[in-house]
Order: C-alpha cells, then sequence, then structure tokens
C-alpha cells in the first residue's frame, strides 16, 4: 500500500528538479527554467555597484536658511524635509550626506563651510531686488509680493544691490555683497560643485559664484515659496536617481511646471566649464 503512494521515479512530478549542470534551473513546477549563469552574474555585478558605493566618498550637501525676524515666514523648513526625504528614498541615498544651519548671519557662512567641507552649497531664504526697493525694511512684508521670497531696503533703486539676504546679531535682515560672496566661495573653488541660490534676485551673485564654481543656479526675478520648493524636489530627485547637475537642474525646472506655477523660466543654470590644462 505504501509503495503504491510514492512517486515513481517516472512520474511527471518527479522530473522537477534542479539541473546545475546544464546552466539552467528548472523551477518547481517544471515550467520554464532561468540562466544559472545569468543569475550569477546579475549577481556579482550587484555585488560589485554595492562595493563600488561603498568605496565613494559621500557628497555632502550643506543646506543653510536665513528668515530674518521683520521678514515674512517661509516655509524654509518644509523645503529641507523634502530634500531629506528625496534623498532618503533614492536609489543613490548613500552617496550623500545632508547637513544643515539655521537663522545663518553672515559671519557664519564662512565657518559652515570650514566645518562641513561640503560639495554642494544650498542657500534658502529671501532675496532683494529693484521691483520693490522703496519697501522700508520693517515694511517688506507689505511691499513684497504674496507669497514670494523677495524683500527690499529703503532707499533709491540706483544705489540697492540684489542678493541674497542673511542676518544680523540681532537677527534683523542684512545683504550679502556680490563681491564678498565671490571671494568667499573662491576659497572653496577645489572643492565645492555646485551652489544653488534658492532666492529672489539672486541670479547676479550666482553670475559671481560661478567665476569661481563649475555650477552655480539662481533666480532672475522674485521666485514664490511654492515654486522654490517644487523646485528643491525635483532637483534632488534627480541627483539621487545618479543624474548630472545638468538633468537635476531641468527636473527642478520640470517640477515647478508639472505643479502647474508658471515660474519655471525663473531659474537660471549658469555653468562654467574648466580650463583646459597645457600640455607638458
Amino acid at each position: 500500500m505504501l509503495g503504491a503512494l510514492m512517486t515513481q521515479p517516472d512520474s511527471p512530478s518527479a522530473q522537477n528538479t534542479f539541473n546545475i549542470s546544464n546552466s539552467s534551473v528548472t523551477n518547481v513546477t517544471g515550467s520554464g527554467s532561468i540562466s544559472y549563469r545569468e543569475a550569477a552574474q546579475e549577481a556579482a555585478q550587484e555585488a560589485a555597484l554595492s562595493q563600488e558605493t561603498d568605496e565613494l566618498p559621500k557628497k555632502v550637501i550643506l543646506f543653510l536658511a536665513a528668515n530674518p525676524l521683520s521678514t515674512r515666514p517661509l516655509r524654509l523648513d518644509e523645503e529641507m524635509r523634502e530634500i531629506e526625504a528625496e534623498l532618503r528614498r533614492s536609489k543613490h541615498r548613500d552617496r550623500f550626506e545632508l547637513k544643515q544651519q539655521w537663522a545663518v548671519r553672515t559671519r557664519d557662512l564662512l565657518r559652515s563651510l570650514l566645518d562641513s567641507q561640503p560639495h554642494i552649497v544650498h542657500f534658502s531664504g529671501h532675496g532683494m531686488g529693484q521691483s520693490t526697493a522703496h519697501v522700508a525694511i520693517e515694511g517688506a512684508t507689505e511691499g513684497a509680493a504674496e507669497g514670494t521670497r523677495e524683500i527690499s531696503f529703503v532707499g533709491s533703486k540706483e544705489a540697492i544691490e540684489e542678493g541674497l539676504i542673511l542676518e544680523d546679531s540681532m537677527g534683523q535682515p542684512k545683504l550679502v555683497e556680490t563681491e564678498a560672496l565671490g571671494a568667499l566661495f573662491k576659497l572653496f573653488s577645489e572643492s565645492v560643485e555646485c551652489v544653488v541660490l534658492n532666492a529672489c534676485y539672486s541670479e547676479r551673485q550666482a553670475a559671481a559664484i560661478a567665476q569661481h564654481i563649475p555650477y552655480v543656479i539662481g533666480m532672475n526675478q522674485a521666485i514664490g515659496d511654492r515654486a522654490a520648493i517644487e523646485f528643491a524636489v525635483g532637483f534632488y530627485e534627480a541627483l539621487g536617481a545618479g543624474q548630472s547637475i545638468e538633468k537635476a537642474y531641468a527636473s527642478g525646472c520640470v517640477a515647478i511646471q508639472i505643479s502647474g506655477i508658471p515660474e519655471h523660466l525663473t531659474p537660471k543654470l549658469i555653468h562654467t566649464p574648466p580650463e583646459p590644462r597645457a600640455n607638458g
């Protein structure tokens, strides 16, 4: 009785076996096979990629934020949170390290760069432009366009310089001079690869920084808070996927456009190719 219940060697179910010697594996249902050699090659490639990732130095991203006391509150914390989330869920998340500095004062810039030694510097905050130059600083929240990262000082338009706004020692707005910003990044021209100025009217200062840094992104006019966040999300989503800085920039602009915000032409990328080395 027991012998009758046992599967015979010639029965179909007895042939659902593994055959490694013929470089194939018959699956347990007997329908189809996978290549053992291909599976082994894929496993080796994945192991090599993992080892290569472990050996690559991490790209340090330094997030700098400033929202002075007398200025409109911005959603800088949301921008930081979204960047962090995109990098964490990305395919190459182990290649990046995100550092942050809040309530940045002018004197904090040099110290932050020295301490972090970043490859990418991302500034998020207010910028000053010509369109609202007549508005007093204490009334800046009234003069700036609704929902933008724009601020302004008292004075004639001819005397107003466009650029980033940080904080002074009392937490009040302070413009960063373009010449000083360019000199600062000249000190880090061998380590910093990209600078993102995610603030209104920052294109002029981006051009000054681009004399020393290969990739710099600035805004050619006022940019809305929502658009600035969408750009950051698209930019770092692409970087985390292994894309180049040029494609990451394009992805950031498309992210603004897809969100239905008509500001996708505001971010501007300035790329300065490295000077060719002299032969001999």
